[in-house]
């Protein structure tokens, strides 16, 4: 039986290692973790904020997801999209999700990412 999701994986393209820790810590808030000796000779980052991690491994022949995300739930979204429209980052909004507020943004090697927060009724 599952019982949660542990982390996700994106790709990057090599050498992408400080953009994206500048994004995923400065940017997101998130905090960096250490990779295990044997998966850090490959390169990449791992982030996480409370429950949420994300990985970020390296691709050689790297294509940005622009369909396939993880969907990040946030507090205070107004907020959190004016930080990221700050840093230079997209802020697309889309209301067709019932009940809740969200936008979509891209990380700095162009993977698509979906913020959203539920609607208080």
């Amino acid at each position: 039986m599952l019982t949660a999701v542990d982390h996700v994986q994106l790709a990057a393209p090599p050498g992408s290692e400080d953009r994206l820790r500048a994004y995923y810590s400065g940017v997101l808030g998130m905090t960096e973790t250490p990779k295990p000796p044997a998966l850090a000779a490959r390169g990449g980052c791992w982030f996480e904020a409370g429950d949420v991690r994300l990985h970020l491994g390296i691709e050689r022949d790297f294509r940005p997801a622009r369909k396939a995300h993880p969907g990040l739930r946030v507090t205070g979204i107004e907020t959190y999209a004016a930080r990221l429209a700050a840093h230079g980052a997209p802020v697309t909004w889309d209301g067709l999700l019932p009940g809740h507020r969200r936008f979509y943004s891209e990380d700095p090697v162009g993977n698509r990412l979906e913020f959203l927060e539920p609607v208080r009724s």
